[in-house]
């Protein structure tokens, strides 16, 4: 009797467990919302000197993916945007948590770092639009509150593949005496950033690229697409005089082309989030310069070129019914590289010399005046770092440009099969280098508002990093 009550109570439980599997249901929503200023002239965001624009190219988005497995969600938001500092992000955070009941920890919100955006914060000559981060905050919000709204049975996978042609590492090497001056009068630099087609003397670039290109897709149960995110670390392309998304924006566009003529029409968002590209952009020191381009033609090679491999990824995924998803977050306290009292001193002096101009000229003034900014920075800040995962691929947030090697590196310690990193996510730490490029000196690590973390930094942030993954990986 005992033993037919026992083959009856494991037959009841591995029914019942049979029924959970059965019950399971992943799903997924996603929407584009469009964050197009409604007033011109604006102010563009990513340049030395500030500049005013009287149109959009092309509109801007908030790209927002929302992922459920029956028991933990998840919000990826790209947003066309140069950076976005980490209040404006909790503030459209909070409000969608209010309206959605997703948690602020399991969102991800990163800017692309399209050079062609309203400022969201300021950096050299070039201060937030007020009114437009308010309008930005509440659509950010918005878009995530419609990606959840449209939450439905969905598949997921992921894949990978890589494309080499459109990444070149940007800081190079040069024979002595031929890079120029710091703009703090120093002659210590031995790399240079963007020195020109064929310069003279170029030895070899610093550092590495990454071209593997990583997707993330969702679809209906009937196998019509819902959205594609996805990771390449290519910094931005320009050449754009207004407003525009970028190659970020165009690779959207194209991606959905491609996948709308294999599965049909209907809502889909195709999502280009920026990778490990601090210090890796477009251009090919080591040729010649290109001739006949037009504005915005090499956004639109390099979006084109990304979005075909994306598809290529695309047609091998095998997808699946239901994954598990996990997200854990933890701040960073950062040492800030501050400026000495001498170093105020001769800034103060520099920019005395040009008082009441209409923008600073030059290098010196200009970083100038970015030293007494950085004077009144605290000593320590925080930074959020987050890792995500989904199923076995793994996701991890910096708020910083991190630089090629921070991301390859995070690639091999993960304890996930698949990992990829979204900078400028969840705030603006400025630039991400290693202590051994630090050491290189260049662009990357003047000190700025765009460069001020402590050079021990990224070796801080990939030990919380691992932590993280390991959590979540449990």
């Amino acid at each position: 009797m005992w033993m037919r009550l026992s083959v009856l109570l494991v037959g009841m439980a591995s029914a019942s467990l049979a029924q959970a599997e059965q019950d399971k249901v992943f799903r997924a929503g996603a929407f584009a919302m469009n964050v197009t200023p409604k007033k011109f002239p604006i102010s563009v965001n990513g340049n030395m000197a500030d500049r005013k624009v009287m149109a959009a190219d092309d509109p801007l988005h908030a790209r927002c993916l929302v992922l459920d497995d029956g028991k933990t969600k998840l919000a990826l938001v790209v947003v066309d945007s140069c950076m976005l500092p980490r209040e404006l992000i909790e503030d459209a955070k909070s409000r969608a948590e209010k309206r959605t009941g997703i948690p602020a920890s399991n969102m991800l919100i990163s800017a692309t770092h399209t050079h062609s955006a309203p400022p969201a914060t300021g950096v050299f000559q070039t201060d937030p639009d007020v009114d437009y981060v308010k309008y930005l905050t509440e659509k950010i919000a918005e878009g995530i509150e419609k990606a959840h709204d449209r939450l439905a049975p969905a598949r997921v996978g992921w894949g990978s593949a890589n494309n080499a042609t459109q990444l070149f590492n940007r800081r190079w090497k040069r024979e002595e005496g031929l890079i120029p001056a710091n703009p703090f009068g120093g002659t210590n630099d031995r790399v240079q950033m963007n020195p020109g087609y064929q310069a003279k003397g170029l030895i070899e670039s610093a550092g590495p690229v990454d071209p593997e290109v990583f997707v993330l897709a969702v679809q209906t149960k009937e196998k019509k697409p819902i959205a594609l995110f996805a990771n390449y670390s290519l910094h931005y392309v320009g050449g754009n005089p207004q407003l525009s998304g970028d190659y970020f924006a165009a690779f959207a566009d194209r991606v959905a082309q491609f996948v709308g003529q294999e599965n049909g029409t209907g809502p889909f968002v195709g999502i280009m989030s920026n990778g490990t590209s601090g210090d890796v952009n477009n251009v090919n020191f080591a040729g010649p310069a290109p001739k006949g381009r037009q504005p915005g033609e090499q956004i639109r090679v390099v979006a084109d070129s990304v979005a075909k491999t994306a598809f290529e990824i695309y047609g091998k995924i095998e997808f699946k019914d239901h994954v598990t998803l996990a997200a854990a977050e933890k701040d960073i306290e950062l040492g800030v590289r501050k400026p000495t009292a001498a170093e105020i001193e001769r800034a103060k002096k520099l920019l005395d010399e040009q008082k009441g101009a209409a923008s600073l000229k030059g290098m010196p003034a200009i970083y100038a005046n970015e030293t007494v900014n950085m004077a009144k920075y605290p000593d320590k800040v925080t930074a959020k770092l987050q890792a995500l995962r989904i199923g076995e691929l793994g996701i991890t947030a910096i708020p910083c440009e991190v630089f090629t090697e921070i991301g390859l590196d995070i690639k091999k310690r993960s304890p996930l099969k698949k990992t990829f990193t979204v900078s400028l996510g969840n705030g603006y730490n400025g630039y991400l280098p290693t202590p051994a490029q630090h050491q290189l000196g260049g662009y990357e690590t003047w000190r700025a508002r765009s460069s001020y973390l402590e050079v021990e930094a990224s070796p801080k942030i990939l030990d919380v990093l691992m932590e993280l993954l390991k959590q979540v990986a449990k």
